[in-house]
């Protein structure tokens, strides 16, 4: 929901049918923070570990009132800072950027995964020049903590910030990051 209580996304578990918003998502203007467009064949692999079952899980984002997809968004296990925790990330497709359905999704995603339990932490970390992403942050109301460097995709040495809630408390806020 929403800050008005209003319902405007919904997450739907990944699915096999799901391949083709892949392929949307793998052009260059969606992939210019992520190190550019991937193979068929590594877009294959993909599809297969969001469908297979792992720590974590991949959603189709489909608006509320129409049911038309809109992105992704997931989360999964990241070891970070001598502990392990939750990392998301998500892509809205061009057409339906600029709405707040990314911030919608985040604040939904936030609630599956303190109901999912497992760790305390939920973190973000888009690229610091990634303007849209950080913005997704801030207004899902999750805490900057600050700058971290990073290898994605392997190879390709990004800048990026890393933000946070605290799934323990159901406050976005907190100092412990573990």
């Amino acid at each position: 929901m929403d800050g008005s209580g209003v319902e405007r996304v919904r997450l739907i578990p990944w699915s096999e049918g799901d391949f083709w918003l892949l392929r949307r998502a793998n052009s260059p203007e969606m992939t210019e923070h992520l190190g550019g467009p991937e193979s068929e064949e590594k877009l294959a692999d993909r599809q297969r570990r969001y469908v297979e079952p792992f720590a974590g899980r991949m959603y189709r984002i489909t608006l509320a009132d129409s049911g038309e997809s809109v992105g992704s968004i997931g989360y999964w296990e990241r070891e970070w800072r001598g502990g392990t925790v939750w990392e998301t990330g998500w892509g809205i497709l061009p057409e339906f950027q600029g709405r707040g359905l990314a911030a919608s999704a985040a604040r939904a995603l936030v609630e599956v995964v303190r109901r999912a339990g497992g760790h305390r932490a939920l973190h973000a970390f888009p690229g610091v020049e990634h303007h849209a992403s950080n913005g997704v942050c801030r207004t899902a109301g999750f805490t900057l903590l600050g700058p971290a460097d990073f290898e994605y995709p392997k190879g390709n040495r990004i800048r990026s910030n890393d933000w946070f809630v605290d799934l323990r408390t159901g406050s976005e806020t907190g100092q412990e990051a573990g």
